[in-house]
């Protein structure tokens, strides 16, 4: 009889399902990535990471609790990790409605499809750090005050507690992981970090002359995603579910994320100026290629996060292998290899 587990993973398209799919079929898994019907199917992250032919897809609606059902019958899955759903907090001021849809409710679904086909499934939730938001203490670890500052962060502290809800009342092992800020290569363009080191390489390479962003004093606690899906495995691993802050423990603002990436791909930046006033320069040319605009603010911006993730320490033995310098590195040496051969994605 085979011991083989399996894993499904809503959201394998995304970051953070292509680098959990790579974790767990090196841990032996067959893995199993539910995708949105859509007729333009985005598998590049899996194909950087040479995945296409080593998972299994099905289609999944995050709103249809009918398709939940189905998928959960016919995959039969040891694990779920849900990653699924809008992932921006900036996005979900415009989408709130649909943010609440498959952030907030679609773990409920999940879960309650697993209730009733097995409860035996275990099941990872990608919660996150925007649970947090304002008037948090540092750093921040499990038993923190909860404050969402978007429409992204409230749907998550639904989906936070209703894990909680479905461990204690009906005996699943559900298990959130309240994952803070994580970044790689494969990041969306729609995420400020992948922005800044797609722009700045295009600035080198003379494709692009400006960069424009927002509060450049934004801090935020910053680790590889790569690093952090080892986490959600481990967490399916325990013999009792429990909730864990995943985070490196470190907070960097967008201005020092900007001037490593900077540096990284071959351009001096300094600044001159304060608040929507900062204006970006290239020292070496006297040329202004950053600005600062009060479109790319938040309605409302959570305090800046650092998390404590000591829990997870002990509990789990996970501790974030890449630096904040190396992970900006990484990002900005990417992105510039990818436009000098003309293969820039978003």
């Amino acid at each position: 009889m085979s011991t083989q587990k399996t894993a499904l993973i809503s959201g394998i398209t995304g970051q953070d399902g292509s680098y959990l799919a790579k974790n767990l079929i090196a841990h032996g898994y067959r893995v199993f990535g539910a995708v949105r019907r859509t007729s333009a199917l985005n598998l590049q992250r899996l194909a950087a990471l040479d995945l296409v032919d080593k998972v299994e897809l099905r289609t999944l609606d995050m709103q249809d609790f009918a398709s939940m059902m189905r998928l959960v019958e016919d995959v039969a899955p040891d694990e779920i990790y849900n990653l699924g759903g809008q992932s921006s907090p900036q996005a979900s001021f415009q989408q709130p409605l649909y943010t609440g849809q498959t952030v907030g409710l679609g773990i409920l679904r999940l879960m309650e499809a697993v209730k009733l086909v097995n409860p035996a499934i275990r099941i990872f939730e990608a919660a996150s750090s925007e649970i947090f938001g304002l008037g948090s203490k540092k750093p921040i670890c499990e038993k923190q005050d909860f404050h969402p500052r978007s429409p992204y962060g409230v749907a998550k502290l639904f989906a936070y507690w209703s894990v909680v809800n479905y461990r204690e009342a009906h005996g699943l092992h559900a298990s959130n992981g309240i994952m803070f800020s994580h970044e790689s290569p494969l990041r969306g363009m729609e995420f400020v970090t992948r922005k800044i080191t797609t722009s700045l390489a295009q600035i080198a390479c003379g494709s692009q002359q400006m960069l424009t962003l927002g509060n450049l004093d934004n801090a935020r606690d910053w680790g590889f995603a790569g690093d952090y899906v080892e986490a959600m495995r481990l967490m399916l691993q325990q013999n009792v579910a429990d909730d864990y802050v995943i985070a490196s423990g470190r907070t960097h603002s967008v201005r020092e994320f900007v001037i490593l990436a900077g540096q990284a791909i071959g351009l001096e930046i300094e600044f001159d100026g304060e608040g929507h006033e900062t204006l970006g320069f290239d020292k070496k040319t006297g040329q202004q290629i950053i600005a600062v605009s009060a479109d790319f603010y938040r309605p409302s911006e959570p305090d800046p996060l650092t998390g404590d993730a000591t829990k997870a320490h002990k509990k789990l033995n996970w501790r974030p292998k890449r630096s904040f310098e190396e992970l900006v590195v990484m990002m900005a040496e990417s992105d510039l290899e990818r436009t000098r051969n003309g293969r820039v994605w978003y």
